[in-house]
């Protein structure tokens, strides 16, 4: 079997056999199969896509490209959830705890923050002392002795992806449905859990700007789960605004403490509902959606889920008594209140706008090796289909560095302002799986 032949195939609009895509992951990871090829097949991709089948091989073979965690020792379903990232989204924060509370087992590999997008395990270390580097019999045992683990994924795990995606962003194919859901999907799967739900998001902060691409992207995820005989379901979210008022590491840690004592952002609190209420039936411990949900929102009134955040952290060596009292949180040197020019109502924030301002005053990472200040952030005071009277304080942003004022300008134009008042939307949008 020649690799130029497998190429031309896919170029030429042709069904690959599941030979041939194990053939192509094998030789690329192990290095017989050398970039230009590797860039030729992924261009081919992107330009004639594969059928569910061939989507469902190539993230098979992905997903044994390197080691796998076994969860099934564990009694019980066990859920995991991932989100295609956003600004301001701090949902595993609320939503593990919840689900954990509530009786389920959440085992779930997470990710740092690059660009305007922020990561779980930062978040997660701006509590000091929080470990995110967990073996996998630590993560194991975690899991079956209080529900709920969220770790940093290890280098063994689908090693095929990492090269892929690396070569993907230098060679212009970032974009192909089957290779983005194939990567997401590979690490998903090889991290054990047997339920998945998929927060999908859409919108100028998100990856598909609309819904229709974000659509077709989680079918197609969705699919390959079914495939692969995984229960994989997903929630379509809006992402034209950030989720929640917090934008930063220590603030949203803050503000996940704030939402499970019952105090949260609304739009924030109702994703974790939502969400929540599918995991459990995905966990079989509710017979339906909505029975879920009225099981999230006890565990949110009955103080359940924030006791379960502070065993979770408890246990990873996370100094808790900064969840109990947020104050001991390190505050930003400065706080600059961005304000109005005009009045008017708030139709749009620019997400994307706010997500790289934020890491421009220190909240995130323009490259891996960048030093995050767990300080630093943006709290809005303004949310789509607010009033604003010129001179309103929008968003405050907080930092330690001088000489940012044109972060400030930026901040002022992220939002955006209309004469009539919008109306705000649900934030989910639309449910694959079962009905709502």
């Amino acid at each position: 079997m020649r690799m130029v032949d497998i190429i031309e195939k896919k170029r030429d609009g042709g069904v690959l056999t599941d030979e041939e895509i194990r053939f192509f992951i094998r030789g690329y990871v192990d290095g017989s199969i050398p970039d230009y090829q590797a860039s030729a097949f992924a261009m081919a991709v992107l330009f004639r896509g594969m059928n569910p089948l061939e989507t469902a091989t190539l993230t098979d073979a992905m997903m044994h490209s390197g080691e796998t965690i076994d969860l099934s020792d564990i009694p019980g379903v066990k859920v995991d959830k991932h989100s295609t990232g956003g600004v301001g989204d701090k949902t595993s924060l609320v939503l593990g705890p919840l689900v954990a509370a509530c009786g389920a087992k959440l085992a779930k590999m997470s990710g740092r923050g690059l660009g305007h997008t922020g990561g779980t395990l930062d978040k997660m270390e701006s509590v000091p002392g929080m470990r995110i580097a967990l073996s996998e019999e630590e993560f194991k045992e975690q899991v079956r002795r209080i529900g709920i683990a969220i770790a940093g994924q290890t280098a063994e795990l689908v090693p095929a992806d990492k090269k892929l995606y690396a070569l993907r962003d230098v060679t212009g194919t970032v974009e192909s449905i089957p290779l983005i859901a194939s990567s997401i999907m590979s690490k998903k799967l090889a991290s054990g859990s047997d339920a998945i739900l998929l927060d999908v998001k859409f919108g100028g902060g998100a990856f598909m700007k609309d819904i229709e691409h974000a659509t077709l992207l989680a079918q197609t995820m969705v699919e390959i789960g079914k495939n692969l005989g995984r229960d994989t379901r997903a929630i379509l979210t809006d992402m034209d605004q950030p989720l929640g008022l917090a934008v930063g590491n220590a603030v949203e840690v803050i503000e996940a403490v704030t939402t499970l004592q019952g105090n949260g952002p609304k739009d924030l609190e109702e994703l974790c509902v939502k969400a929540g209420g599918i995991l459990l039936t995905q966990a079989g411990i509710a017979a339906s959606e909505k029975e879920g949900e009225r099981r999230i929102e006890d565990a949110i009134r009955s103080g359940k889920g924030f006791e379960k955040l502070c065993e979770f952290f408890a246990a990873q060596g996370g100094d808790i008594r900064y969840l109990k009292d947020t104050s001991l949180f390190p505050r930003a040197q400065y706080v600059h209140e961005i304000r109005a020019k005009e009045e008017g109502f708030v139709s749009r924030i620019d997400c994307l706008a706010v997500g790289l301002s934020a890491m421009r005053l220190g909240a995130g990472r323009a490259t891996l090796e960048d030093k995050i200040d767990m300080s630093a952030g943006i709290i809005l005071k303004k949310k789509v289909g607010d009033s604003v009277k010129e001179g309103d304080v929008l968003c405050l942003a907080l930092t330690n560095k001088e000489g940012v004022e044109d972060v400030f300008e930026t901040l002022t134009d992220s939002f955006v302002l209309s004469k009539e008042k919008i109306e705000r939307k649900p934030i989910v949008h639309r449910y694959i799986g079962r009905a709502l």
